[in-house]
């Protein structure tokens, strides 16, 4: 199983469907990422994707979160970054493979049918939430959130340090500034088990 990784950061993502059995990963981003843990493509995401979508068997896109973030708002505004779900999603269906679309909470709307996950579903002591949407399986149940009074939650250390937070997410080998728009593996391994069932017939 081959998994493409767009716009992958760091590897949060990828190292979540590394732990679910996806031994073949790829990320492509624009920017160079020295820490991504597996083969890495520095190239326009949505290139790449026409170019060799079709030699994935599943793949996995989290577009810039800006245009829909809580943050970008407070420092600016939103509509001064691109709103990239719908272009990405096109290219995504063209493909015919198996799909995962990632942003924040604010892009819930641009989203089809999208699962809501969160650190504290998977008894993990952090607050993060992001929504996925799924082609291969929208009907799937989602362990609900179950948040504590002393969960730790991205503020900017506030409530705790950056890097205590981005340890906490599971991004201890990233930088903190990596880890503030990192995917919690843990997120990405449960996704990655369940598309793997289906894919087995289980």
């Amino acid at each position: 199983m081959r998994l493409l990784d767009l716009f992958c950061g760091a590897g949060g993502a990828a190292v979540g469907y590394y732990r679910a059995g996806f031994t073949e990963i790829v990320g492509v981003d624009n920017r160079p990422m020295p820490r991504y843990p597996f083969e890495f493509v520095q190239a326009d995401a949505l290139e790449y994707l026409a170019e060799h979508g079709r030699e994935f068997d599943v793949i996995h896109a989290s577009p810039p979160c800006q245009a829909y973030s809580k943050a970008t708002a407070w420092r600016g505004r939103r509509t001064d970054h691109p709103d990239m779900i719908e272009a990405v999603r096109m290219a995504l269906v063209a493909t015919g493979r198996p799909y995962i679309i990632e942003n924040v909470e604010g892009a819930r709307g641009r989203l089809n049918l999208p699962i809501l996950l969160c650190g504290t579903a998977f008894n993990l002591p952090f607050r993060r939430h992001r929504f996925f949407e799924l082609s291969w399986y929208p009907a799937i149940l989602v362990p609900p959130c179950a948040h504590r009074a002393d969960d730790f939650s991205f503020d900017h250390g506030g409530k705790q340090t950056e890097r205590t937070y981005a340890d906490a997410i599971g991004c201890d080998w990233m930088a903190v500034i990596e880890a503030r728009q990192a995917i919690p593996p843990a997120y990405t391994e449960w996704i990655g088990r369940r598309l793997l069932e289906v894919i087995n017939g289980r």
